[in-house]
């Protein structure tokens, strides 16, 4: 098997600082009572023909006693480092020049608390590479459990062919965050260069299940047998730019930073009432026959909270359980999203809580994607991102007849999930009620189905709406439209309102 990675501890050292001392035992090495860094690179040649090394490892990490590496910076500002790294490149460059070709000789010494003084430990290997001075990574690589909470892996540079993630940094060449796998099995990443994708191998071959996920463009690693049920996810983006995309995925774009928007809240933020949260709905119910117009809630749209600080909010968040359904009141949730008073978004989960942008895809569990979408410009006064709900719920409505939307109108009263205090954290801990407060008026549009679409009228001289076409591709604001001149919009299509994100079909 090839050495991808080789990690060797040298022993009990008099001076971990001198380069001949760890290069090469004085005297006859047949006697030496233990291999030292040339006898390792002998004995582990890069490539070989037969027993006759043809090419060596150029690319060395030397690690040393935490201890002996601060007490170094300290006393000589880390002289000693750079002269035992200088030292052994030349020592490694006389040794084996007629080995290296073309390979340039790279050290690097750190430091680690799993050493004691005077031990020194070596990594070398197909996976170890060193970047040159001022190169920049070409990838990062990324991990994570549940599809919110990532964590960085490790870079891969342009020059470099290969990279070997797995339980620690003695079986692999960078250690996996919270790896489920145990010892068994690591993740080979293969670089062809710029202009193709980064290959993935799982080795040993076999070791666990790894498959590319089209719709995210994240790599799902399941485990086998006994491991069975433990998964990781794996995503490699190109260096300060958005994931690469899976080969029929769209490319995501990228959400820019915006101020915070002032205060504008209207009589929608009004102070809170104690009215009980509603009662949940009876899932039989929310589903109408199709031969029926209805109304059906597909997204929730987090607000910027900014605009209601004086309202006390100082938090929404919303989670979904882990059949991504709406997690009730005490339910453990599979993912959160929350949004806080600076209008900054999070993906919260039992992995803690991470700030995120929108657009960005997560799949908490084995089961459908969970979409966070990007706001149009034109509503991002008011919205950070619009959460796409996985299990849409819908209502059905009559044709011929006008009908009212609000927090104090009972039509459509089962779609709008977040009228509880659940949703909403005030400042010091006070009292809330309905999340509804925030953004929607008591009575906030009127909607009647007719023939090719539905009339839509303003209700709320302050209640903002938003029209969004069936592929929730924003088309306009609606400005004003009452019932005797009303916004018409057409079936399939979407209308924002509050936190509601509402589609409308004949």
């Amino acid at each position: 098997m090839p050495v991808y990675v080789q990690h060797e501890v040298l022993g009990k050292v008099n001076d971990v600082f001198n380069a001949e001392t760890l290069w090469q035992a004085p005297g006859l090495a047949l006697f030496s009572r233990r291999p030292l860094l040339r006898d390792l690179l002998e004995r582990s040649p890069r490539e070989h023909r037969g027993r006759a090394p043809t090419r060596c490892f150029s690319h060395i990490t030397l690690m040393l006693a935490q201890d002996e590496v601060d007490d170094d910076r300290h006393l000589t500002r880390g002289a000693r480092v750079r002269d035992l790294a200088q030292s052994l490149t030349a020592l490694h460059q006389k040794d084996f020049g007629d080995l290296l070709g073309s390979d340039d000789v790279r050290y690097d010494v750190i430091g680690t608390d799993a050493l004691e003084p005077g031990q020194v430990e070596v990594k070398f290997g197909h996976a170890v590479y060193l970047p040159a001075a001022g190169e920049q990574p070409l990838y990062t690589v990324e991990t994570s459990r549940d599809s919110a909470i990532w964590q960085a892996v490790c870079p891969i540079f342009p020059q470099q062919r290969l990279a070997l993630i797995g339980h620690d940094a003695d079986l692999a060449s960078h250690a996996v965050p919270a790896w489920p796998f145990g010892t068994v099995g690591a993740i080979l990443l293969i670089n062809d260069g710029p202009d193709a994708p980064i290959e993935v191998q799982v080795r040993p071959k076999g070791a666990f299940d790894c498959v590319l996920d089209p719709l995210s463009g994240h790599y799902v690693v399941s485990a086998k047998g006994d491991s069975a049920g433990a998964r990781l996810l794996m995503r490699v983006r190109r260096a300060g730019a958005a994931p690469i995309p899976a080969p029929s995925g769209k490319p995501a774009a990228v959400w820019k930073a915006r101020a915070p928007a002032g205060l504008d809240a209207g009589d929608t933020a009004v102070p809170f009432s104690h009215r009980p949260a509603a009662a949940p709905v009876e899932s039989d119910a929310t589903y109408a026959p199709l031969a029926q117009q209805r109304v059906s809630l597909v997204g929730l749209a987090l607000p910027c909270l900014s605009r209601y600080h004086d309202t006390g909010a100082v938090s929404m968040e919303i989670g979904l359980a882990p059949s991504l359904q709406l997690a009730a009141d005490g339910e453990a949730a599979a993912i959160g999203f929350a949004v806080d008073a600076a209008d900054q978004l999070f993906a919260v989960t039992g992995a803690g809580r991470q700030p995120i942008e929108a657009p960005a895809t997560f799949t908490p569990v084995d089961a459908r994607a969970v979409e966070l979408l990007a706001v149009a410009p034109a509503m991002a006064e008011r919205y950070r991102a619009l959460l796409r709900l996985p299990h849409p719920i819908a209502a059905p409505v009559a044709s011929g007849a006008r009908f009212a939307f609000g927090r104090s109108a009972p039509m459509l009263a089962a779609l709008r999930v977040l009228d509880s205090a659940r949703f909403l954290r005030l400042a010091g801990g006070a009292d809330s009620a309905s999340a509804d407060r925030i953004g929607l008026s008591r009575s906030a549009f009127s909607f009647e189905a007719g023939p090719g679409g539905y009339r839509i009228g303003r209700l709320s001289a302050t209640q903002a709406l938003y029209h969004l076409d069936d592929q929730l591709v924003f088309v306009a604001s609606i400005g004003e439209a009452s019932a005797d001149k009303p916004y018409m919009l057409p079936s399939g299509h979407h209308l924002v309102a509050g936190h509601y994100v509402l589609r409308f079909d004949a």
